[in-house]
């Protein structure tokens, strides 16, 4: 086993997007940064690949196992085909070790991120839970008995008077995060000037937000969706993740992909009434002293 380990992502990009991209549904987080990283469009925050841990682990077949972390975030790994190899694991946590890269967590398909952090605890001295459990949906087809809500948009400027509220708000329900809106508004003006973020109107007004990210050669992501609690039950998050979901497809991508969190039955309900089908689970797994 070799391990290669990344400063550029223009050759990292070339040694791993075709391994990834043959299941770019279960990739669509890692392979997704890969790409933004490469276009290097924009570097604010996690986005400067600069600061990324980037490797592979090789054998006489190739690329064997592949890892990626966008500080702060944790690292997402893929075993090429699926194919366990602990091996090549435990080269991949020699060859951290011997950087000066922390490691928060671990966020991949679930046998895969207990794998690894039942290793990398054992390496580390330190402890590791679940902080989430997750599903990862596809989506082909609309369901064409949705009923359609209102009228989706892009957000706007004018939208900044809710959008830093709304979007705290999703990081609270999904994350646990303490809400708390920026004072510096180009975290919330970024959605904005990359057109990925949609809105629901319903009358005239806002009541539910959906977005776009991580488009690769057939897939891209659906996220960010967000209802406010005096919106919800009324059918708006179904409205507005099916008619993100329809745009996607009339863009000419085949699939669209979700992560839900298996915690909130209602999301995943919703979700696989829209006609998202579960394709794989993944965990996030933390790390503590």
């Amino acid at each position: 086993m070799e391990i290669k380990i990344y400063t550029d992502v223009n050759e990292f990009y070339g040694d791993v997007h075709g391994i990834m991209a043959a299941r770019e549904e279960q990739n669509v987080i890692p392979l997704g940064n890969i790409i933004i990283g490469r276009e290097g469009k924009d570097k604010t925050g996690w986005r400067d690949p600069a600061n990324w841990f980037m490797a592979t682990v090789t054998s006489g077949a190739g690329v064997i196992l592949t890892a990626v972390m966008t500080p702060p975030h944790n690292i997402t790994l893929y075993e090429t085909d699926n194919l366990e190899n602990d091996e090549a694991l435990a080269s991949l946590i020699k060859g951290i070790r011997e950087t000066d890269y922390e490691i928060p967590g671990v966020m991949t398909e679930k046998v895969l991120a207990q794998r690894f952090a039942k290793a990398w605890s054992e390496a580390r001295g330190v402890k590791h839970r679940v902080h989430k459990d997750m599903r990862i949906y596809e989506l082909l087809k609309v369901n064409p008995d949705i009923p359609a809500i209102g009228t989706l948009r892009l957000v706007r400027e004018s939208d900044m008077s809710f959008l830093p509220y709304w979007r705290e708000g999703f990081n609270s329900d999904c994350f646990g995060d303490t809400p708390s809106v920026k004072a510096d508004p180009e975290s919330y003006r970024y959605l904005i000037e990359n057109k990925m973020l949609y809105v629901l109107e319903d009358n005239g007004m806002a009541v539910s937000m959906a977005l776009m990210n991580r488009a690769m050669n057939t897939v891209c992501g659906v996220g960010g969706v967000y209802t406010p609690p005096y919106f919800r039950g009324k059918g708006y998050a179904s409205s507005c993740v099916a008619g993100v979901s329809r745009l996607i497809l009339e863009r000419g991508f085949t699939k669209c992909v979700l992560y839900t969190d298996l915690a909130n039955p209602t999301s995943n309900s919703i979700y696989q009434k829209i006609g998202y089908k579960p394709i794989c689970d993944s965990l996030e797994i933390k790390f503590e002293a």
